[in-house]
C-alpha cells in the first residue's frame, strides 16, 4: 500500500511538472517573438533617426567641425 501510494504521489508531482514545464515553453516561445519584434522596431526606429538625421545636418548654421 505505502509504495502504491508513493507511485501515486509522484505521478501527481510529474503531471503538475509537465504541464508547468509545457506553459513556461509557451511563454518562452511568446516572449522571444515579442523579443524579435521589439528589435525590429528598435532597428526601423534607428534607421528613421539617422535618415532624418542625415537631412537636417546640411540645417544647421554654424555647425563646428567634429574636431571641436
Amino acid at each position: 500500500m505505502e509504495n502504491e501510494e508513493t507511485i501515486i504521489a509522484l505521478e501527481t508531482k510529474l503531471s503538475y511538472l509537465e504541464d508547468f514545464v509545457n506553459q513556461l515553453q509557451k511563454v518562452t516561445v511568446e516572449h522571444t517573438e515579442l523579443i524579435e519584434n521589439l528589435r525590429e522596431e528598435n532597428r526601423l526606429m534607428a534607421q528613421k533617426i539617422r535618415d532624418m538625421s542625415d537631412i537636417l545636418e546640411g540645417d544647421i548654421p554654424n555647425r563646428k567641425p567634429p574636431h571641436y
